[in-house]
C-alpha cells in the first residue's frame, strides 16, 4: 500500500509525458498540413511557399523541439546529470537553428515581395522571443554545459534559468498564435466567419499548442515529477566548489 501512491504518481507521469508528445507531434504535423495543403507548399524562391517554411520552423524548433529539451531533465532520472544537460542543450540548439531557417525565410520573402518588415505585435513578440532564446542558450552554455562561472553563481543562476525557459516556452505559444490569428486574416478573412476547413484546422492548431503548453508547464512545475538528487552528483559537486571558491563543503 505504500508504493501505491509512487506507482501511481509514475503512471501519471508517463501518461503525461506521452500526452506531450502526440499534442506536440500533432502541432508540427498539422501546421505541415496547413502550409503544404491549403497554402501551396513549400519552397525556397522568394514566393509565398518560401513563407510557409516560417510557422513549420518555428512550431517545429520554438513550442515543439524547445518544450521537449525543457522535459528531458524529467523524463532521464536516472541518466548521469552530465549526459542530460549534453542531450538539453543539443535539442535547444536544433531548436534554435530550426528558429532561425524559419526567420531567414520570413524576411526573404518579405524582401522579395516588398513586404515592410517588424511592424505587427507577431513579429515584435517573435523577435523578441528568438533573441531572448539566444540569450539563453548562450548563458546556458557557460553556466552549466562548459561552465566558465563558479558553483555559488551557477546555483544562483539556476531557478532563473529555469523560470526563462518556461517563460520563453509561453512566449514561444503565444507568439504562435498571433501568427495563426494574422495568417488567417490575411488570406481568408472574408470566409474565416463561415468555418471554412483550413480557419477550423487553423484553430484547432492553435488548441493544440495551449494544450502543450499548459501539459508541460504542469509536468515542470509539480515536485513530485522532478529528477530526485543524485548522492555522488552532489558530492562531486560540492567537492568542486571546494576546490574552485575555497568554500566549506556544504550543498548550495
Amino acid at each position: 500500500m505504500e508504493d501505491s501512491a509512487p506507482r501511481r504518481s509514475r503512471a501519471a507521469f508517463a501518461g503525461l509525458v506521452g500526452v506531450s508528445q502526440v499534442l506536440g507531434l500533432a502541432s508540427v504535423v498539422l501546421t505541415g498540413v496547413w502550409m503544404g495543403h491549403f497554402r501551396g507548399g513549400f519552397a525556397w524562391n522568394g514566393s509565398k511557399q518560401e513563407f510557409n517554411v516560417h510557422p513549420l520552423c518555428m512550431v517545429l524548433g520554438l513550442v515543439f523541439l524547445h518544450g521537449d529539451a525543457i522535459l528531458v531533465y524529467r523524463v532521464f532520472h536516472n541518466e548521469p546529470k552530465k549526459n542530460v544537460k549534453l542531450l538539453h542543450g543539443i535539442i535547444h540548439l536544433l531548436a534554435l537553428i530550426m528558429s532561425i531557417v524559419g526567420f531567414v525565410a520570413v524576411f526573404d520573402f518579405h524582401r522579395a515581395a516588398k513586404i515592410p518588415d517588424m511592424y505587427s505585435l507577431h513579429s515584435w513578440c517573435g523577435m523578441t522571443t528568438l533573441i531572448l532564446f539566444c540569450l539563453q542558450w548562450v548563458m546556458g552554455l557557460m553556466f552549466f554545459l562548459f561552465p566558465v562561472a563558479s558553483a555559488w553563481l551557477r546555483a544562483s543562476y539556476l531557478p532563473v534559468h529555469v523560470f526563462c525557459g518556461l517563460a520563453l516556452l509561453v512566449m514561444s505559444v503565444g507568439t504562435s498564435l498571433l501568427g495563426i490569428t494574422e495568417t488567417l486574416l490575411f488570406n481568408i478573412m472574408p470566409t474565416y466567419s463561415k468555418f471554412t476547413p483550413e480557419g477550423v484546422l487553423a484553430n484547432v492548431l492553435g488548441i493544440l499548442l495551449v494544450c502543450f503548453g499548459l501539459v508541460l508547464g504542469h509536468l515542470m512545475t509539480r515536485e513530485e515529477y522532478r529528477r530526485p538528487p543524485n548522492p555522488e552528483e552532489e558530492a562531486l559537486s560540492v567537492h568542486f566548489k571546494t576546490l574552485t571558491d575555497g568554500g566549506s563543503p556544504t550543498t548550495p
